[in-house]
């Protein structure tokens, strides 16, 4: 809507409520009826809302971005483009979207969260639909964990209930108590509605550091065989995860329902990131901050960083999360 649309709808408001004192009451209520509506309307594009305006699934702008700022994530990439792109596509999902994001740090978990929000929601990570919960800072008690369960489903009733397309990321899911997401199991379950709420249309997404050593243990097989990394697919790691997370105690899915009722739709890996990664990762930061890419500082901050296993230095232990730090200092 442009300021001309904008000036418009205030004028067509102003001239309603002047129209409203020179007719009788039956005429009044009709024209007080379309002020409200032109009101409404001014409103809803000024202030964030629960509609077309702020809530607009981009699936060429995700894919565009999983392509271009998330780098050496084959399997994730397509995953999330898939999912992301079914559901938010299907008027009638039988269920919300349950995604478990699992890798080492750096790999892109976090990332990935803030590019789905930012391809749905007109204010990305910053609408007020969108709910991240860091584990440690508003779960830091384990012997509170049954407070923080009766706070947190209170939390996402009243935000379903405000708006269906809400979505909330889990983060340091390995650090969380078993019994607090199996709290908010019904919420992912197939039910139409709960106390007159539908959670259908939202979406969950949980992310965790559990079960990247079975994902590097793979990675390092491929590697070791000489086989591209390219080769690796879901099924290579999928099952593999959920068992790993499920045996897990320190997991945050240890033994829960979410896993033994098939509730997370997919367990997405993430593949440590080797020096080639790290190369793209620095370039797209300078273009970030309108420098030109430079394929030699790039190399330069790459080779800064800690690899792992010791003696072959294939993967960067830290992955992209340094280099925003990384890059200050060399300039």
């Amino acid at each position: 809507m442009n300021v001309a649309r904008i000036c418009l709808l205030l004028h067509v408001l102003s001239t309603t409520c002047a129209l409203a004192n020179a007719f009788d009451p039956f005429t009044t209520t009709l024209v007080i009826g379309a002020t409200s509506i032109v009101s409404r309307t001014v409103y809803n594009y000024f202030h964030e809302s629960c509609d077309p305006n702020w809530i607009a699934f981009n699936a060429t702008g995700l894919e565009a971005d999983l392509k271009s700022k998330l780098f050496g994530q084959h399997i994730a990439s397509r995953i999330i483009l898939k999912a992301v792109d079914g559901f938010m596509n299907n008027d009638n999902p039988k269920k919300p979207l349950v995604l478990s994001l699992h890798g080492w740090t750096g790999t892109g978990k976090n990332f990935i969260s803030k590019l789905i929000a930012n391809n749905i929601y007109k204010e990305g990570t910053k609408s007020s639909f969108f709910h991240l919960f860091a584990s440690t800072y508003h779960f830091p008690h384990s012997s509170q964990y049954e407070h923080y369960k009766y706070q947190l489903k209170q939390w996402i009733k009243g935000n379903v209930t405000n708006c269906e397309r809400s979505m909330f990321v889990f983060d340091e899911m390995d650090k969380m108590h078993p019994g607090l997401i199996d709290g908010i199991k019904p919420f992912l379950d197939y039910y139409e509605n709960l106390d007159g709420v539908s959670y259908r249309k939202a979406i969950f997404i949980f992310l965790s550091n559990a079960g990247s050593d079975k994902i590097v243990e793979t990675a390092l097989d491929f590697w070791n065989s000489a086989k591209n990394r390219d080769e690796i697919q879901l099924k290579d790691l999928e099952s593999l995860l959920s068992r790993s997370v499920f045996n897990d105690q320190q997991s945050g899915f240890y033994r829960t329902s979410l896993i033994d009722k098939n509730l997370v739709d997919f367990f997405v890996p993430l593949l440590p990131l080797e020096s080639q990664h790290i190369v793209l990762c620095t370039m797209a930061e300078m273009k970030s901050r309108g420098m030109k890419p430079n394929q030699s500082l790039a190399e330069k901050v790459a080779n800064d960083l800690i690899y792992f296993p010791k003696t072959e230095r294939v993967f960067a232990a830290t992955g992209c999360k340094t280099i925003e730090s990384k890059l200050d200092y060399y300039l």
